[in-house]
């Protein structure tokens, strides 16, 4: 799949450009004045909030970091009724890469690193990070837009900037994992293609195709949670009506599999259809909200009971703002959804929010957090678990000592609860943070 992408990529970048506008967005952060330029609405564009800041628009770039860090964990080992803490220290070198041209921008980055514990040498782990997120114009109305991730961790902790990072987003929430395990290899890759075309001055149609898989090499350390792969597509229709409002439709497919080996009979396939109405309203160019609700019809099989079908409401709600100094973003969603390391169907409410703010020329401040609840709709199928709760939440403070070196000031924790789930497995976790980092920046070459 990665492949196949990064040869798409090369073969995009090669090609002649001609004018087209980037109207990938779900801000309109960067909105042209012209009355022909079209959005595309937070609940249909796949693409997350922009946590920049208005303005901070820098391209054609490549930049390299190393970051230094050293941090003290609660429960290193995922106890829940004997917690043991003690210290680990990181390194994580990244390479990014931001490219711009009238027809194509691509954005790059990788990051691989290295934990290692003090007193806990078993759980010394590797780890590595890539995000490829292209827009490129195929004519002067139809746009492409592709977006891979691809994620390896024994620890979510293990990674720059656990939660501080996490993207908000306006559309359908994709399954990731529910149950945030302690120390459990895992692996996320997820890939999503989209393409766009106005077919007039004030509409736009487009249609989206997706995968993801959520992976556990070592079921030993992963006893409770499944494995699974999800694909789906979508098409949708969106009008703008005035200059500030645009309303539509969009459908949605979704086709998961839970399962803990190939060969195993208690596999749950959950297939889930979805359409829903939107409005979305540009209060200002860089303040959007939108609303979106619908109905979600769900089935689920697994041998030997027969199928699950069920209707359940959908109801969507999000906000973005850029400002020159603060950048903020939130979102709320009732889903029906499948996978995400729990075996069945979930009902699930879900919020997200984050805020950044420039306190002076060399200080920022970050702050995240999240909620999910699920509540199982096919409790009768085996090993399934009625559900519960993951609260998670982080704060970090930014520090440039000049143009390359930097410090930064973290404190990351996780709360979660699950029925008939050992406390080992979803355990309750405080982190506290402190990294040195170095990084530059050269311009690319026209």
């Amino acid at each position: 799949m990665l492949v196949r992408i990064w040869l798409g990529v090369l073969l995009l970048a090669c090609c002649p450009a001609w004018c087209q506008v980037d109207t990938s967005s779900p801000q309109s952060a960067n909105a042209s004045d012209s009355e022909s330029q079209l959005q595309v609405p937070a609940p249909v564009s796949g693409q997350p909030y922009s946590s920049e800041f208005a303005g901070d628009t820098e391209a054609n770039y490549w930049s390299g970091s190393i970051a230094l860090s050293s941090a003290y964990s609660s429960n290193l080992v995922g106890s829940g009724s004997n917690p043991v803490g003690g210290m680990s220290y990181s390194i994580w070198p990244t390479i990014a890469l931001n490219k711009a041209t009238s027809r194509l921008h691509l954005t790059l980055s990788f990051s691989p690193g290295f934990t290692i514990y003090q007193h806990t040498s078993a759980y010394n782990q590797f780890n590595q990070s890539l995000a490829l997120n292209t827009q490129f114009g195929l004519s002067p109305h139809m746009t492409l837009s592709v977006q891979e991730t691809f994620q390896r961790t024994s620890n979510i902790f293990d990674q720059p900037n656990a939660f501080s990072d996490s993207p908000v987003s306006g559309s359908v929430p994709t399954p990731r994992p529910a149950i945030i395990l302690p120390v459990a290899d895992q692996i996320n890759n997820g890939t999503s293609v989209q393409v766009r075309y106005q077919v007039s001055e004030g509409g736009m149609v487009g249609v989206s195709g997706n995968f993801s898989s959520l992976y556990y090499p070592n079921s030993s350390q992963a006893t409770g949670v499944y494995n699974s792969r999800s694909s789906g597509g979508s098409a949708f229709f969106s009008r703008r009506m005035r200059s500030r409002y645009y309303v539509g439709v969009n459908y949605q497919y979704e086709n998961v599999l839970a399962y803990q080996s190939q060969t195993t009979s208690n596999q749950t396939r959950s297939q889930i259809q979805t359409v829903f109405g939107f409005v979305s309203i540009y209060l200002k160019p860089t303040l959007s909200l939108s609303i979106s609700s619908g109905p979600q019809h769900y089935s689920a099989t697994q041998f030997p009971f027969p199928p699950a079908a069920s209707w359940s409401p959908l109801f969507m709600t999000s906000l973005g703002w850029q400002g020159e100094r603060s950048a903020a973003a939130v979102s709320y969603s009732r889903t029906v959804s499948g996978g995400g390391g729990l075996n069945g169907i979930f009902r699930s409410n879900s919020l997200s929010a984050s805020a950044s703010r420039q306190l002076s020329r060399t200080w920022t401040a970050a702050l995240s957090a999240s909620y999910g609840n699920y509540d199982n709709v096919t409790p009768l199928f085996i090993l399934s678990i009625p559900g519960g709760h993951t609260v998670t939440g982080s704060a970090s403070l930014h520090k440039s000592l000049n143009d390359h070196l930097n410090v930064q000031f973290g404190y990351s924790w996780v709360q979660q609860a699950y029925t008939q789930v050992a406390a080992s497995l979803a355990p309750n976790t405080n982190r506290v943070s402190v990294s040195l980092s170095y990084q530059f920046t050269r311009p690319l070459q026209r």
